[in-house]
């Protein structure tokens, strides 16, 4: 077991960091982390609970605001973000696993989505879509890119993207709800959905409706059907309604909002022009208030056999209840389709007794090698989880 006192420094080391990384914004193209030694009790990972023979250590660390990633197919880690304007390019050259090149790949308003495809980076702002080609071809030069579209709503409330490309080659891109609660469809149905498009942004179709703000989808390995999470309302009290996770079982779907939330709570406001019968169910009720964000199905064979297929699930924790939720990864277990269960895979970045939190998950990565990435917007940082059988059979 580690000492009192390692954890006191440690908690002093992440106090210092955290202030550090807000104050300090990346200004150059490039940079290297030699400034910052990547170990594991910086930002409080000695603090976080996994299952045995797990462990988490920093892959990159002072990536500031770091959101939504995509892998090049060079190994080349993209990342957006919300708040800080920016998009990274993180190389690992040595094959260590911590990155050792940090760059500032472009500066836009809001570029929190971001896939890859065929070579080809596409960073989605609120109301617009970038595509540049052959991107790990063009690091460290005058960049190219191309504007796919600039006429989606440019409301902020909810309007900052998560984008993905599906099975089908097509590319997914939410429009959220421009409120808390509204049905502002008349004006722009495109509101409260998932939409989805050709990669040059043609043939454009509303895929699931009634979707307040989904920050993270995925496709399930086998049935290829979609699952996505989506963030409950705020107002109601402490404990309703619950955020969601959802499958799509055929497009044009309409998943309640913002008539019924989780399956089972009537709307104040809206709830009355229909119920909730009309509208496909929650996969899964999750906690209210734990913003479910990134969401992956381990698909890789570094984690033990029984962990495949299981659905992670990145709660980026409540900002307005009046104790603190969420703040974790979940893992869910998918039978015949159905989600069936639920439980904490990585929680401690939330200190229930303090009420204080040291991170806040946002997105999900599988490498090659099986293990898995997760992004950290608050603690500015990208880390890595991994399985050691043979560590766990030493203990």
């Amino acid at each position: 077991m580690k000492k009192t006192f390692l954890k006191s420094i440690a908690v002093l080391a992440i106090l210092l960091c955290i202030q550090s990384c807000k104050e300090n914004k990346k200004e150059n193209t490039s940079t290297t982390n030699n400034e910052v030694e990547l170990d594991s009790t910086d930002l409080a990972l000695l603090e976080l609970n996994l299952p045995e023979g797990f462990q988490i250590e920093v892959y990159a660390r002072g990536v500031d605001g770091a959101r939504s990633m995509a892998m090049g197919d060079n190994g080349t880690l993209f990342v957006g973000t919300r708040t800080e304007n920016t998009v990274y390019a993180i190389q690992d050259t040595n094959g260590d696993f911590k990155a050792d090149n940090i760059m500032v790949l472009d500066t836009m308003e809001v570029p929190n989505g971001i896939a890859m495809r065929n070579g080809d980076l596409y960073v989605a702002q609120v109301g617009s879509l970038w595509k540049y080609p052959n991107i790990e071809n063009q690091l460290g030069n005058t960049l190219e890119k191309e504007l796919i579209y600039d006429d989606y709503p440019t409301e902020f409330h909810h309007g900052w993207k998560y984008i993905a490309f599906g099975p089908d080659d097509k590319l997914y891109v939410p429009v959220g709800a421009p409120c808390n609660i509204c049905n502002r469809t008349e004006e722009d149905e495109r509101f409260a959905t998932i939409t989805r498009m050709d990669p040059d942004g043609g043939n454009r179709e509303i895929y699931a409706r009634g979707v307040r703000n989904s920050v993270g989808f995925t496709w399930h390995p086998d049935t290829k059907q979609m699952w996505f999470t989506d963030n409950g309302r705020d107002m109601l009290g402490d404990d309703i309604p619950p955020c969601e996770l959802n499958t799509v079982t055929e497009a044009g779907q309409h998943f309640g909002y913002p008539f019924c939330h989780g399956g089972i709570v009537k709307d104040p406001e809206f709830g009355d022009l229909h119920p909730c019968s009309d509208f496909v169910d929650p996969a899964l009720q999750l906690d209210a208030h734990v913003a479910p964000l990134g969401i992956k199905f381990y698909t890789g064979n570094m984690f033990p056999a029984d962990y495949k297929g299981k659905a992670f699930i990145a709660e980026h924790g409540s900002w307005n209840r009046s104790k603190k939720v969420g703040y974790r990864i979940m893992m869910v277990d998918i039978e015949d389709g159905e989600a069936v269960n639920s439980e904490p895979f990585i929680d401690g970045w939330l200190d229930e007794a303090e009420q204080k939190a040291t991170g806040r998950p946002v997105d999900l990565l599988l490498l090659k090698d099986g293990s898995m990435l997760i992004s950290d917007d608050y603690g500015d940082a990208i880390y890595r989880v991994s399985y050691n059988e043979t560590a766990l059979a030493n203990n």
